[in-house]
């Protein structure tokens, strides 16, 4: 019994903790939308975001995924990034923040490299990015409860994938399907950076002993 409730004191410590960097997240991206929509600064918030091919748009890799363009856009990616850090931070606890320091930059990065001449703004490259790292990162380890998580993620984010491609741009020519493409090949790449490393599957042993006694038995 004292098992059982120590286990289970474990089990909620574990989910408040991966729960805190999804919070903390969500905060910033709801503060900043808020000094924004207010004008409390008369800073202009969308030159945070990445402009392509140009040396000032660097800045937009760190700072773009805490800008969103409206209210429906950064309410759109709350509930992801609310769900999809609670799900790296519980299930790659021992990788996550490497994990995530890559996914950031690299989805920041190859939105700069090919995107369009224009701001690129929140946090959708950077949800791409998790969604596809999570899926394939459950993938390359064969291991079913993190199989699991994979085949959640592509149920409830699989619909999704569409905006990946350059024909979204005549559906919305506000959304940055560069942002999306660049996440989804960031997430991709990161999980295999980093299929060695975290969670993996359990090795099987075989008892020698055992081995031989069904041997003799069978004689």
């Amino acid at each position: 019994m004292d098992e059982m409730i120590k286990t289970e004191r474990l089990q909620k410590k574990r989910i408040w903790l991966a729960t805190i960097p999804a919070l903390v997240m969500c905060v910033l991206v709801w503060v900043m939308f808020l000094i924004d929509y207010t004008h409390i600064s008369q800073f202009n918030f969308s030159v945070l975001g990445i402009y392509p091919r140009q040396l000032n748009g660097l800045f937009g890799i760190a700072f773009s995924p805490f800008v969103h363009g409206s209210f429906s856009h950064l309410v759109s990616n709350t509930v992801p990034l609310l769900v999809l850090f609670s799900l790296l931070f519980y299930f790659y606890n021992q990788i996550a923040l490497k994990s995530l320091a890559y996914l950031w930059l690299l989805s920041g990065l190859i939105t700069w490299l090919i995107g369009r001449n224009s701001y690129h703004v929140g946090a959708s490259g950077l949800i791409f990015a998790l969604v596809f790292f999570l899926f394939f990162s459950g993938l390359f380890r064969r291991y079913i409860p993190l199989v699991a998580v994979s085949m959640v993620v592509a149920f409830v984010y699989g619909s999704t994938v569409w905006s990946i491609f350059p024909i979204t741009e005549y559906i919305d020519v506000n959304l940055s399907w560069e942002g999306h493409l660049s996440g989804a090949i960031a997430g991709f790449i990161v999980a295999l950076i980093f299929r060695n490393q975290g969670p993996q599957k359990p090795e099987t042993f075989w008892n020698e002993e055992d081995d031989l006694d069904d041997e003799e038995t069978g004689r």
